[in-house]
Formats: structure tokens, sequence, C-alpha cells
């Protein structure tokens, strides 16, 4: 099997495509953890860009792997040999018909939901906090503040790796907490159903929660948002005990915790942060540390939220 790495498939990309095709690109430009070797790169300008990679790809027996703004993610140290497709500028469309807007893989979340806010349509609004694209939060049904992406999704359009494209209602996407069912494509552009509101009063509320996502979490720091889901706890949970995943790391007194340059923030413990030169393997190495831990304080197993990407490509485990 050819990878992505082999200097001809890089060649024959770049002559195929209007975007640009980086060699030995560091992943950690593309990850919001500021960690990861290195990867042939590509950067689609495009729709059909991104459908021509993925072909040639598919030719050639190389994996791929679709990246937005490389949120909740952790890319290995060693780099991967798949081809890495970074959606960005050119993906990153808003467009609106009625209560219905179209969003472009590319656009960053945060970006949408002001967009839309702005122009007095509710119901992405509450996505200011999240630190992504629209198609890295449809693929993982990203959410805060008690809003999810399928919340308001009426279809998606994705494209496989034969190049073909097709839309996928949202009864069909088989999103549930964190994830989404979509497979093996690439998310070129959602259309959602939002509601009409008061601009001045979504205003507000984005920037209430914004203020909350600066004030109360490390954001501004190379982390990956939240390191572990919330965990589903008995109904007869003790009333005062923990709850999410934060609460637990902090009363098992993990803040400020470190491995390395990894530390459990002190602001949030649910948020790990690189303070300056960490790698994926003190990654790995904290989140089993305290998983371990709180597991023997609590017996309650936490489950990473971060998607753990293995050099194919592929998501795995700590």
């Amino acid at each position: 099997m050819t990878n992505a790495r082999d200097t001809a498939f890089a060649a024959a990309l770049r002559a195929a495509i209007r975007g640009e095709v980086r060699e030995d690109e560091s992943l950690a430009r593309h990850s919001t953890y500021r960690i990861g070797g290195t990867a042939t790169v590509v950067l689609p300008g495009t729709a059909e860009d991104v459908a021509i990679a993925l072909q040639h790809a598919t030719a050639a027996g190389v994996p791929w792997f679709a990246l937005g703004l490389g949120s909740n993610l952790l890319f290995p140290d060693a780099g991967l040999e798949a081809l890495v497709i970074r959606m960005g500028k050119g993906l990153d469309q808003a467009t609106q018909a009625g209560d219905r807007w179209t969003l472009g893989a590319g656009l960053p979340a945060p970006l949408a939901a002001r967009r839309t806010a702005a122009a007095g349509y509710g119901g992405i609004h509450k996505m200011v906090g999240v630190p992504g694209t629209v198609g890295g939060g449809i693929v993982m049904n990203a959410g805060c503040h008690g809003a999810e992406w399928r919340d308001t999704v009426v279809s998606v359009l994705v494209v496989a790796p034969d190049g073909t494209d097709r839309v996928v209602p949202a009864a069909e996407a088989g999103f549930s907490y964190r994830r989404s069912a979509l497979g093996q494509v690439v998310v070129l552009e959602t259309t959602v159903a939002l509601h009409e509101a008061d601009p001045k009063l979504l205003e507000e509320e984005t920037e209430a929660l914004y203020r909350w996502r600066r004030d109360g979490t490390p954001f501004n720091q190379p982390c990956c948002g939240s390191v572990f889901q919330n965990p589903v706890l008995p109904a007869d949970w003790p009333e005062g005990d923990p709850r999410t995943s934060g609460q637990f790391i902090e009363a098992t007194g993990l803040k400020g915790l470190r491995e390395g340059a990894i530390e459990v923030s002190p602001m949030h413990a649910n948020y790990f942060v690189n303070t300056g030169g960490g790698t994926a393997t003190e990654v790995t190495t904290l989140m089993s540390t305290v998983q371990s831990r709180v597991a023997a304080r609590w017996g309650v197993a936490l489950v990473p939220e971060v998607k753990l990407i293995r050099p194919d490509g592929t998501v795995g485990t700590p």
C-alpha cells in the first residue's frame, strides 16, 4: 500500500487540483493541541478538489483523514501516513433561504454562530464556544450549553471515497452524543433549520456564552477542549457528589497534575493544557493516570471525548 508521504503520489495530486498540497507539513500547525508529527496535507480550494483528493487516495490505496480546525483531536508524535484533507478556505460559505441556512464544512463554528445570530436567526448561536469547524462539528455532533448540531441539522452533503457526493437526511446521519454514523465520507456542507429571533437578544446571549467560555476554560491555551465525556451516572447517584468529568477530576485532587509538558488545567480539570513542547505520549499517559485515579476513588470510568488518531488516520484509544 502506498502512503501519502510518497512523493510521486503528492506530485500527482498537486497537478490535479486547484488547491495546495504540502509535504512534510507539521500537524501541530493544524491542531489546537499544537501536537503532532508531519504529514502530507492537501488544502482544497473547492468541493471538486476534495472529490479529486479522495479519488486519488482511493486509487492509490492511500488512507485519508479529513480535518477542520483540529480541535478535539490528538495526532501521533510520529505523524500520519494518511493523506490529511484540511477543510477551510473555499469551503466556508454561509447562504440563507428563509429559515434554512447552508453552511460550508470549512466555516468555523463560532463564525457560523455569530453570522446567523446577527441576521436574527437562533439555533446554532450557542456554538460560539465550540472551537472547531462546521464539518468537524457535524461528524462529532459537537455541542455546548445544552445545544448540539443534531438539534438543527436538516441534511448533510457528503462526498464518498470514490468522489461521488450525496445528500444524507438528518434522520439517516445516526447522530448520538458526540458522534454520528456518517461513516467514511467527507462532509462538504450542511443545511440547518433555524428560528427567527431578536438579533439584539441573540447577540447578548452569544456574548454571555463566549465570556463564560473565555473566563471558565483555558480556551486561549493549546488544548483539545474537553478530554473526557461526561459519565452516565445511576439514578441514585448521591446528591452533592461530582457529576461531570471535570468535577470528578477536581474532586480527586488532580488539578495541576503534570506529565511532562502536559498539565491538568488549574482552571478547568477536564482540559489538559500543552504548556510548551508537549507530546501525544505525554497526553495519553496523563489521561490513563487520571482515569485510574478517578476510577479508584469514585468507581467511575471516564471515557475519552478527544479522538486519538492513529498513523493511518483511524481513531484509536489510549
